[in-house]
């Protein structure tokens, strides 16, 4: 009876083993995606009023874990029963990503009169409906970025027994949920710490100096992040079509990957922007 208890947990801390190597493996290999995550969340969770960050960024955060509920499995069922769905379903939020990029880049550019008040005094004017159309904004683009982060975790262990697979995959999937959100978390609050630092320090002292590097940083910060933001949606979404249409894979050998896929990302966002827009336009016309 006791030798089959030790067996059974010497089985538990060898699959353990497995799912921590291939964790780490799954997680390098998405750590370029968890960066962009980080900089295009970081962007759309800033812009609130002070009191409304923390309860805006926890809706954002109970979001990403459903999507990742929703994703995970659905990766599962798409990569054994019909392999081919995932490349499509991450073209189409390809499209979305590159939409949502291109879209920031022309309001900044041929927009800039609606950009005079800061965004928190916008959503502050125009209530609890703009937060909640920005969180769910925040939630759609996070659902996109999480489909890919499962998928090349997911790719990474696909040599391994399937409980390996869910284990590392759901792991990966917690990592960038609660290490996205929380890192995002220390920085929206950052000019709160920075006051209390200064409160305490009675404006004097090293603690004082500390309080106002991190008031002053905030901003540029924020500001730093949205262009980060914006770029990364490009970024993203154009290494989405370089890495699954074969075409674009192979067209124009001897240019940099990066560069393809920038000029991907942004010819996709000029379109789908422009489609938008003509439907927009269009759909007015009609209810007129």
């Amino acid at each position: 009876m006791a030798s089959g208890i030790f067996a059974v947990l010497d089985d538990i801390a060898a699959l353990m083993d497995d799912v921590a190597v291939a964790s780490k493996l799954a997680t390098k290999k998405t750590a370029g995606i968890l960066g962009d995550d980080l900089a295009v969340n970081a962007e759309k969770a800033t812009g609130f009023l002070a009191s409304r960050e923390l309860p805006v960024l926890w809706a954002i955060t109970k979001g990403s874990l459903v999507n990742k509920l929703i994703i995970v499995p659905v990766a599962f069922l798409l990569s054994f029963f019909f392999p081919v769905a995932i490349k499509v379903v991450l073209v189409i939020g390809g499209i979305y990503l590159a939409y949502e990029g291109v879209e920031k880049i022309v309001e900044f550019l041929f927009h800039k009169k609606h950009q005079d008040k800061p965004a928190a005094e916008e959503v502050a004017e125009e209530g609890l409906e703009a937060e909640k159309k920005k969180v769910r904004s925040a939630i759609s683009t996070d659902f996109i970025l999480s489909v890919e982060i499962v998928i090349i975790a997911l790719g990474t262990v696909l040599d391994k027994p399937l409980t390996t697979q869910i284990l590392t995959v759901s792991v990966v999937a917690f990592i960038a949920t609660v290490g996205v959100y929380g890192i995002v978390a220390l920085i929206v609050r950052m000019d709160d710490a920075g006051h209390k630092l200064i409160k305490r320090s009675g404006d004097k002292g090293f603690l004082a100096k500390m309080g106002n590097l991190l008031v002053r940083a905030l901003p540029v910060i924020i500001r730093s992040l949205a262009v980060i933001g914006t770029l990364a949606l490009v970024l993203v979404s154009g290494g989405i079509f370089v890495h699954n249409i074969d075409y674009l894979h192979h067209v124009l050998p001897g240019v940099p990957s990066m560069i393809k896929e920038i000029m991907s990302g942004l010819i996709a966002g000029l379109i789908a922007v422009l489609l938008a827009t003509a439907g927009k336009k269009l759909f007015s016309a009609v209810k007129k």
